[in-house]
Protein backbone atom coordinates (compact mmCIF):
# COMPACT_ATOMS: atom_id res chain seq x y z
CA UNK A 1 0.00 0.00 0.00
CA UNK A 2 1.17 3.39 -0.99
CA UNK A 3 2.26 5.57 2.32
CA UNK A 4 1.08 8.85 0.18
CA UNK A 5 -2.76 9.70 0.53
CA UNK A 6 -4.93 10.61 -2.72
CA UNK A 7 -5.29 14.40 -3.66
CA UNK A 8 -8.51 15.74 -2.05
CA UNK A 9 -10.90 16.16 -4.78
CA UNK A 10 -13.08 19.11 -5.17
CA UNK A 11 -16.79 18.96 -6.19
CA UNK A 12 -19.36 21.24 -7.07
CA UNK A 13 -22.89 21.21 -8.79
CA UNK A 14 -24.41 22.85 -11.39
CA UNK A 15 -28.09 24.06 -10.67
CA UNK A 16 -30.33 24.55 -13.39
CA UNK A 17 -34.32 24.58 -13.23
CA UNK A 18 -35.46 21.39 -11.63
CA UNK A 19 -32.48 19.72 -13.28
CA UNK A 20 -30.50 19.25 -16.54
CA UNK A 21 -32.86 16.46 -18.02
CA UNK A 22 -35.79 18.72 -20.02
CA UNK A 23 -38.48 16.23 -18.35
CA UNK A 24 -37.33 16.65 -14.77
CA UNK A 25 -39.68 18.91 -13.95
CA UNK A 26 -42.65 15.76 -14.25
CA UNK A 27 -40.44 13.89 -11.30
CA UNK A 28 -42.98 14.13 -8.00
CA UNK A 29 -39.69 14.76 -6.11
CA UNK A 30 -39.38 18.14 -8.74
CA UNK A 31 -41.43 20.61 -7.04
CA UNK A 32 -42.38 22.95 -10.39
CA UNK A 33 -44.55 25.09 -8.24
CA UNK A 34 -41.74 26.06 -6.10
CA UNK A 35 -39.38 27.04 -9.07
CA UNK A 36 -39.43 30.95 -9.01
CA UNK A 37 -39.80 30.72 -5.23
CA UNK A 38 -36.65 31.56 -2.40
CA UNK A 39 -37.32 28.99 -0.74
CA UNK A 40 -36.61 26.37 -3.51
CA UNK A 41 -33.04 27.39 -4.38
CA UNK A 42 -32.48 27.78 -0.54
CA UNK A 43 -33.06 24.00 0.20
CA UNK A 44 -31.12 23.29 -2.62
CA UNK A 45 -27.96 24.91 -2.09
CA UNK A 46 -28.56 23.95 1.81
CA UNK A 47 -28.40 20.33 0.55
CA UNK A 48 -25.24 21.05 -1.42
CA UNK A 49 -23.57 22.74 1.85
CA UNK A 50 -24.77 19.63 3.53
CA UNK A 51 -22.76 17.33 1.49
CA UNK A 52 -19.77 19.85 2.32
CA UNK A 53 -19.07 20.83 -1.42
CA UNK A 54 -16.95 23.70 -2.81
CA UNK A 55 -19.62 25.58 -4.47
CA UNK A 56 -22.99 25.36 -6.59
CA UNK A 57 -23.52 27.34 -9.54
CA UNK A 58 -26.57 28.72 -11.08
CA UNK A 59 -27.20 28.76 -14.99
CA UNK A 60 -28.60 31.68 -16.57
CA UNK A 61 -29.55 33.09 -19.68
CA UNK A 62 -30.94 36.12 -21.52
CA UNK A 63 -33.66 34.52 -23.57
CA UNK A 64 -35.64 31.52 -23.05
CA UNK A 65 -34.54 28.36 -22.64
CA UNK A 66 -35.06 26.25 -25.99
CA UNK A 67 -34.27 22.85 -27.33
CA UNK A 68 -32.46 24.64 -30.15
CA UNK A 69 -29.18 25.77 -30.56
CA UNK A 70 -29.95 29.55 -31.70
CA UNK A 71 -33.57 29.74 -31.65
CA UNK A 72 -36.18 30.38 -29.50
CA UNK A 73 -38.93 26.56 -30.10
CA UNK A 74 -42.22 26.25 -29.09
CA UNK A 75 -41.98 24.12 -26.71
CA UNK A 76 -44.77 23.95 -23.82
CA UNK A 77 -43.46 20.72 -22.55
CA UNK A 78 -40.19 21.45 -20.54
CA UNK A 79 -39.29 24.39 -18.64
CA UNK A 80 -39.07 27.82 -19.42
CA UNK A 81 -38.34 31.24 -17.43
CA UNK A 82 -35.65 32.15 -15.01
CA UNK A 83 -34.75 33.92 -11.45
CA UNK A 84 -31.83 36.00 -12.12
CA UNK A 85 -28.44 33.78 -11.00
CA UNK A 86 -26.88 36.46 -8.88
CA UNK A 87 -29.92 37.26 -7.65
CA UNK A 88 -30.82 34.10 -6.58
CA UNK A 89 -27.29 33.70 -4.90
CA UNK A 90 -27.66 36.94 -2.95
CA UNK A 91 -30.81 35.78 -1.59
CA UNK A 92 -29.40 31.98 -0.34
CA UNK A 93 -26.14 33.69 0.65
CA UNK A 94 -27.34 34.93 4.19
CA UNK A 95 -28.52 31.34 4.79
CA UNK A 96 -25.99 29.62 4.04
CA UNK A 97 -22.24 29.71 6.27
CA UNK A 98 -19.60 27.71 3.93
CA UNK A 99 -20.05 26.73 0.53
CA UNK A 100 -19.63 29.03 -2.73
CA UNK A 101 -21.80 31.10 -4.45
CA UNK A 102 -21.02 31.24 -8.34
CA UNK A 103 -24.02 32.60 -10.17
CA UNK A 104 -24.02 32.63 -14.18
CA UNK A 105 -23.63 35.90 -16.28
CA UNK A 106 -23.84 36.35 -19.66
CA UNK A 107 -21.30 39.10 -20.41
CA UNK A 108 -21.91 39.48 -24.19
CA UNK A 109 -24.91 42.11 -23.75
CA UNK A 110 -24.02 43.65 -20.02
CA UNK A 111 -22.05 46.19 -18.47
CA UNK A 112 -18.35 44.84 -16.56
CA UNK A 113 -19.09 48.10 -14.52
CA UNK A 114 -22.67 46.28 -13.59
CA UNK A 115 -21.20 42.71 -13.01
CA UNK A 116 -18.47 44.11 -11.15
CA UNK A 117 -19.90 45.57 -8.31
CA UNK A 118 -23.20 42.81 -8.46
CA UNK A 119 -20.19 40.22 -7.91
CA UNK A 120 -18.64 42.58 -5.36
CA UNK A 121 -21.75 42.90 -3.23
CA UNK A 122 -22.36 38.89 -3.85
CA UNK A 123 -18.96 38.59 -1.92
CA UNK A 124 -20.05 41.24 0.79
CA UNK A 125 -23.34 39.56 1.47
CA UNK A 126 -21.66 35.95 1.64
CA UNK A 127 -18.93 37.11 3.31
CA UNK A 128 -16.08 35.76 1.24
CA UNK A 129 -17.91 33.17 -0.57
CA UNK A 130 -19.03 34.67 -4.31
CA UNK A 131 -17.83 33.70 -7.50
CA UNK A 132 -18.89 34.19 -11.12
CA UNK A 133 -19.43 32.02 -14.15
CA UNK A 134 -18.98 33.95 -17.40
CA UNK A 135 -20.90 32.92 -20.29
CA UNK A 136 -20.89 34.17 -23.71
CA UNK A 137 -24.08 34.79 -26.14
CA UNK A 138 -24.06 33.82 -29.86
CA UNK A 139 -28.01 33.93 -30.21
CA UNK A 140 -29.29 37.14 -32.52
CA UNK A 141 -32.91 36.69 -30.46
CA UNK A 142 -30.88 37.38 -27.49
CA UNK A 143 -29.00 40.90 -29.04
CA UNK A 144 -32.29 41.55 -30.22
CA UNK A 145 -33.41 42.45 -26.62
CA UNK A 146 -30.83 45.20 -26.26
CA UNK A 147 -31.14 47.07 -29.63
CA UNK A 148 -26.90 47.48 -29.63
CA UNK A 149 -25.84 45.35 -31.89
CA UNK A 150 -26.57 42.34 -34.16
CA UNK A 151 -24.80 38.94 -33.59
CA UNK A 152 -24.01 37.35 -36.94
CA UNK A 153 -26.01 34.11 -37.47
CA UNK A 154 -23.66 30.94 -36.86
CA UNK A 155 -24.75 28.14 -38.82
CA UNK A 156 -21.16 25.87 -38.99
CA UNK A 157 -19.09 26.67 -36.26
CA UNK A 158 -15.83 25.37 -38.75
CA UNK A 159 -16.37 28.16 -41.41
CA UNK A 160 -14.00 30.92 -41.19
CA UNK A 161 -16.67 33.40 -40.21
CA UNK A 162 -18.30 31.69 -37.77
CA UNK A 163 -14.51 31.46 -36.06
CA UNK A 164 -13.83 35.05 -36.31
CA UNK A 165 -17.67 36.44 -34.96
CA UNK A 166 -16.84 33.25 -31.97
CA UNK A 167 -13.35 34.66 -31.19
CA UNK A 168 -14.16 38.06 -31.01
CA UNK A 169 -16.78 37.07 -28.93
CA UNK A 170 -14.94 35.58 -26.42
CA UNK A 171 -11.97 38.60 -26.57
CA UNK A 172 -14.52 40.52 -25.49
CA UNK A 173 -15.52 38.27 -22.53
CA UNK A 174 -11.57 38.32 -21.91
CA UNK A 175 -11.84 41.98 -21.55
CA UNK A 176 -15.13 42.41 -19.72
CA UNK A 177 -13.01 39.89 -16.98
CA UNK A 178 -10.00 42.08 -17.24
CA UNK A 179 -12.22 44.96 -16.49
CA UNK A 180 -14.21 43.55 -13.52
CA UNK A 181 -11.08 42.22 -12.18
CA UNK A 182 -9.61 45.99 -12.12
CA UNK A 183 -12.64 47.17 -10.90
CA UNK A 184 -12.27 44.92 -7.79
CA UNK A 185 -8.92 46.28 -7.18
CA UNK A 186 -10.03 50.10 -7.89
CA UNK A 187 -10.41 50.33 -3.81
CA UNK A 188 -7.32 49.50 -1.88
CA UNK A 189 -8.26 47.13 1.39
CA UNK A 190 -7.79 50.31 3.76
CA UNK A 191 -9.27 52.57 1.97
CA UNK A 192 -12.10 53.35 4.04
CA UNK A 193 -10.76 55.11 7.34
CA UNK A 194 -14.18 55.69 9.22
CA UNK A 195 -13.20 57.44 11.51
CA UNK A 196 -15.79 59.61 13.39
CA UNK A 197 -13.39 61.40 15.29
CA UNK A 198 -11.79 62.78 12.51
CA UNK A 199 -14.56 62.97 10.37
CA UNK A 200 -12.86 60.85 8.19
CA UNK A 201 -14.47 58.32 6.32
CA UNK A 202 -12.28 57.76 3.03
CA UNK A 203 -8.74 57.98 1.31
CA UNK A 204 -9.32 58.96 -1.29
CA UNK A 205 -5.34 58.21 -2.59
CA UNK A 206 -6.49 54.77 -2.22
CA UNK A 207 -9.61 54.65 -4.83
CA UNK A 208 -7.63 54.18 -8.06
CA UNK A 209 -9.03 55.05 -11.95
CA UNK A 210 -8.20 51.71 -14.17
CA UNK A 211 -8.78 53.25 -17.73
CA UNK A 212 -9.20 50.75 -19.35
CA UNK A 213 -9.39 51.34 -23.26
CA UNK A 214 -10.33 47.85 -25.18
CA UNK A 215 -11.67 47.22 -28.30
CA UNK A 216 -14.89 46.38 -26.45
CA UNK A 217 -14.73 48.47 -23.46
CA UNK A 218 -13.45 52.09 -22.04
CA UNK A 219 -14.21 52.52 -18.44
CA UNK A 220 -12.41 54.69 -16.35
CA UNK A 221 -14.00 53.70 -12.90
CA UNK A 222 -13.23 53.17 -10.07
CA UNK A 223 -15.80 50.98 -8.50
CA UNK A 224 -18.55 52.32 -6.27
CA UNK A 225 -18.25 48.99 -4.05
CA UNK A 226 -14.98 48.64 -2.43
CA UNK A 227 -12.85 45.49 -2.88
CA UNK A 228 -14.26 42.36 -2.11
CA UNK A 229 -13.73 40.46 0.77
CA UNK A 230 -11.81 37.93 -0.97
CA UNK A 231 -9.90 40.51 -2.88
CA UNK A 232 -10.67 38.62 -6.28
CA UNK A 233 -13.89 36.20 -6.21
CA UNK A 234 -13.84 33.09 -8.29
CA UNK A 235 -13.94 33.68 -12.18
CA UNK A 236 -15.07 30.62 -13.98
CA UNK A 237 -16.04 29.82 -17.53
CA UNK A 238 -17.11 26.47 -19.55
CA UNK A 239 -14.70 25.71 -22.26
CA UNK A 240 -15.60 23.28 -25.37
CA UNK A 241 -12.31 24.32 -27.63
CA UNK A 242 -9.12 25.96 -28.35
CA UNK A 243 -11.18 29.63 -28.51
CA UNK A 244 -12.47 29.35 -24.61
CA UNK A 245 -9.46 27.54 -23.66
CA UNK A 246 -7.72 30.53 -24.55
CA UNK A 247 -10.12 32.09 -22.53
CA UNK A 248 -10.06 30.03 -19.40
CA UNK A 249 -6.30 29.89 -19.77
CA UNK A 250 -5.81 34.39 -19.75
CA UNK A 251 -8.69 35.28 -17.15
CA UNK A 252 -10.50 32.24 -15.03
CA UNK A 253 -9.95 30.83 -12.03
CA UNK A 254 -11.75 27.59 -12.70
CA UNK A 255 -12.25 25.87 -16.11
CA UNK A 256 -15.11 23.33 -16.65
CA UNK A 257 -14.30 21.20 -19.48
CA UNK A 258 -16.06 18.34 -21.02
CA UNK A 259 -14.26 15.14 -21.61
CA UNK A 260 -15.62 11.74 -22.36
CA UNK A 261 -12.76 9.80 -20.76
CA UNK A 262 -9.60 9.75 -19.20
CA UNK A 263 -7.68 10.21 -21.96
CA UNK A 264 -9.62 13.10 -23.22
CA UNK A 265 -9.12 14.61 -20.15
CA UNK A 266 -5.28 14.44 -19.94
CA UNK A 267 -5.40 15.83 -23.65
CA UNK A 268 -7.89 18.97 -22.63
CA UNK A 269 -5.68 19.41 -19.40
CA UNK A 270 -2.45 19.67 -21.43
CA UNK A 271 -4.19 22.26 -24.42
CA UNK A 272 -5.26 24.26 -21.59
CA UNK A 273 -2.04 24.32 -19.76
CA UNK A 274 -0.33 25.24 -22.77
CA UNK A 275 -2.66 28.31 -23.30
CA UNK A 276 -1.92 29.31 -19.66
CA UNK A 277 2.04 28.92 -20.68
CA UNK A 278 1.30 31.48 -23.66
CA UNK A 279 -1.14 33.75 -21.80
CA UNK A 280 2.01 34.42 -19.43
CA UNK A 281 0.32 32.68 -16.56
CA UNK A 282 2.01 29.33 -16.41
CA UNK A 283 2.72 29.68 -12.49
CA UNK A 284 -0.58 30.61 -11.48
CA UNK A 285 -2.87 28.30 -9.95
CA UNK A 286 -6.03 27.20 -12.91
CA UNK A 287 -8.52 24.42 -11.45
CA UNK A 288 -9.74 22.17 -14.21
CA UNK A 289 -12.91 20.89 -13.13
CA UNK A 290 -14.34 17.89 -15.26
CA UNK A 291 -18.56 18.39 -16.12
CA UNK A 292 -20.54 15.22 -16.11
CA UNK A 293 -24.60 15.10 -16.00
CA UNK A 294 -25.45 12.62 -13.59
CA UNK A 295 -28.35 10.17 -13.12
CA UNK A 296 -27.52 8.61 -9.54
CA UNK A 297 -28.88 5.50 -7.92
CA UNK A 298 -28.35 2.62 -5.18
CA UNK A 299 -28.64 0.24 -8.36
CA UNK A 300 -27.07 0.82 -11.90
CA UNK A 301 -30.40 -0.64 -13.49
CA UNK A 302 -32.15 1.66 -11.81
CA UNK A 303 -30.30 5.01 -12.74
CA UNK A 304 -30.82 3.33 -16.23
CA UNK A 305 -34.63 2.98 -15.95
CA UNK A 306 -35.17 6.20 -14.56
CA UNK A 307 -33.02 7.65 -17.59
CA UNK A 308 -35.21 5.89 -20.36
CA UNK A 309 -38.33 6.76 -18.76
CA UNK A 310 -37.46 10.80 -18.64
CA UNK A 311 -36.33 10.28 -22.46
CA UNK A 312 -39.74 8.91 -22.85
CA UNK A 313 -41.29 11.57 -21.36
CA UNK A 314 -39.36 13.84 -23.64
CA UNK A 315 -40.07 12.24 -26.61
CA UNK A 316 -36.13 11.60 -27.48
CA UNK A 317 -33.14 10.71 -25.93
CA UNK A 318 -31.45 13.39 -23.64
CA UNK A 319 -28.18 14.51 -25.39
CA UNK A 320 -25.53 16.43 -23.47
CA UNK A 321 -22.35 18.42 -24.15
CA UNK A 322 -20.87 16.31 -21.16
CA UNK A 323 -20.66 12.56 -20.37
CA UNK A 324 -24.02 11.41 -18.85
CA UNK A 325 -22.80 9.23 -16.53
CA UNK A 326 -25.86 6.54 -15.13
CA UNK A 327 -25.15 4.06 -12.35
CA UNK A 328 -24.22 4.02 -8.51
CA UNK A 329 -22.24 5.95 -6.36
CA UNK A 330 -19.44 3.86 -6.02
CA UNK A 331 -19.02 3.78 -10.21
CA UNK A 332 -19.19 7.22 -10.17
CA UNK A 333 -16.10 7.66 -7.36
CA UNK A 334 -14.11 5.24 -9.59
CA UNK A 335 -14.53 7.25 -12.38
CA UNK A 336 -13.93 10.72 -10.96
CA UNK A 337 -10.64 9.09 -9.28
CA UNK A 338 -10.11 8.14 -12.59
CA UNK A 339 -10.62 11.63 -14.11
CA UNK A 340 -8.74 13.23 -11.23
CA UNK A 341 -5.62 11.04 -12.56
CA UNK A 342 -5.62 12.26 -15.92
CA UNK A 343 -5.14 15.71 -14.39
CA UNK A 344 -8.43 16.65 -13.38
CA UNK A 345 -8.32 18.80 -10.14
CA UNK A 346 -12.15 18.89 -9.19
CA UNK A 347 -15.66 18.17 -10.73
CA UNK A 348 -18.64 20.07 -11.66
CA UNK A 349 -21.62 17.44 -11.65
CA UNK A 350 -25.55 18.67 -13.26
CA UNK A 351 -28.45 16.66 -11.71
CA UNK A 352 -29.96 15.04 -13.93
CA UNK A 353 -33.16 15.44 -11.43
CA UNK A 354 -32.37 18.31 -8.59
CA UNK A 355 -34.98 16.53 -6.33
CA UNK A 356 -33.30 12.87 -6.71
CA UNK A 357 -29.45 13.23 -8.04
CA UNK A 358 -28.56 16.23 -5.70
CA UNK A 359 -29.53 14.17 -2.20
CA UNK A 360 -27.44 11.16 -4.10
CA UNK A 361 -24.81 13.21 -4.49
CA UNK A 362 -24.75 14.25 -0.76
CA UNK A 363 -25.54 11.66 0.69
CA UNK A 364 -24.34 8.44 -1.08
CA UNK A 365 -21.65 9.70 -3.60
CA UNK A 366 -19.56 12.44 -0.71
CA UNK A 367 -19.69 9.54 1.88
CA UNK A 368 -18.14 7.00 -0.53
CA UNK A 369 -15.34 9.72 -1.60
CA UNK A 370 -14.36 10.05 2.30
CA UNK A 371 -14.48 6.74 2.61
CA UNK A 372 -11.54 6.44 0.41
CA UNK A 373 -10.01 9.85 2.01
CA UNK A 374 -10.45 12.20 -1.71
CA UNK A 375 -12.94 14.33 -0.47
CA UNK A 376 -13.34 16.65 3.30
CA UNK A 377 -14.55 15.66 6.41
CA UNK A 378 -15.59 18.97 7.21
CA UNK A 379 -15.20 22.75 5.70
CA UNK A 380 -11.46 23.96 6.30
CA UNK A 381 -11.91 27.75 5.40
CA UNK A 382 -14.40 30.37 5.27
CA UNK A 383 -13.79 31.72 1.84
CA UNK A 384 -14.66 29.76 -1.45
CA UNK A 385 -10.96 31.42 -2.57
CA UNK A 386 -9.57 29.14 0.47
CA UNK A 387 -12.00 26.19 -0.16
CA UNK A 388 -10.21 26.05 -3.65
CA UNK A 389 -6.75 26.36 -2.17
CA UNK A 390 -6.04 29.91 -3.55
CA UNK A 391 -4.53 32.70 -2.00
CA UNK A 392 -6.09 35.76 -1.80
CA UNK A 393 -4.22 38.14 -4.03
CA UNK A 394 -2.36 41.34 -3.46
CA UNK A 395 -4.08 44.87 -5.07
CA UNK A 396 -2.76 45.78 -8.00
CA UNK A 397 -3.11 49.25 -7.55
CA UNK A 398 -1.32 49.15 -4.16
CA UNK A 399 1.27 47.04 -5.35
CA UNK A 400 2.39 49.34 -8.56
CA UNK A 401 2.33 52.08 -5.68
CA UNK A 402 4.63 50.62 -2.89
Amino acid sequence: MSSTSPSPLHLAVALDGTGWHPASWREPVSRPRDLFTAAYWADLVAEAERGLLDFVTIEDGLGPQSSHFLDPDERTDQVRGRLDAVLIAARVAPLTRHIGLVPTAVVTHTEPFHISKAIATLDYVSTGRAGLRVQISARPNEAAHFGRRTIPRIEAYDSPAAREAVTDLFDEAADHVEVVRRLWDSWEDDAEIRDVATGRFIDRDKLHYIDFEGGHFSVKGPSITPRPPQGQPIVSALAHDTIPYRLVARAADIAYVTPHDAEEAGAIVARIRAEQKAAGRATEPLHVFGDLLVFLDDAPAAATARRERLDALAGQPYQSDALIFTGSAGQLADLLQEFQGAGLTGFRLRPAVAGHDLPAVTRDLVPELQRRGVFRHAYEAETLRGLLGLARPANRYAAATA
